[in-house]
């Protein structure tokens, strides 16, 4: 695939949930987020977050949870998922994919 056909597929794909293999056996994924002249430009997520082992950064006397409710507290949801930039060349782009986000 060449550069132009590369850019096209990822303007096709802008801001969905993509894997990317180039052509050096590399996968990647994450959400397409800019896509210029050279470079794809990928949100990629850092992983799940252990929510039991983030209370052991924070202790609680006697073991126990502040105000009787353990983390979350009630009306508020885990933290959000973490992203970082991931940049790679549309030059060794081999193949992208759509895939499901959960």
């Amino acid at each position: 695939m060449n550069k132009k056909e590369a850019q096209a597929l990822c303007f096709n794909h802008m801001h969905r949930y993509v894997s990317v293999t180039m052509s050096d056996g590399a996968m990647f994924d994450g959400i397409v987020e800019h896509v210029d002249e050279d470079q794809l430009y990928l949100a990629v997520p850092v992983g799940n977050v252990d929510h039991e082992a983030m209370r052991a950064f924070a202790p609680y006397p006697y073991g126990g949870y502040p105000y009787g409710y353990p983390y979350p507290y009630p009306g508020y949801g885990f933290p959000r998922r973490r992203f970082v930039r991931q940049v790679l060349p549309l030059a060794g782009l081999l193949a992208l994919s759509l895939l499901p986000y959960y």
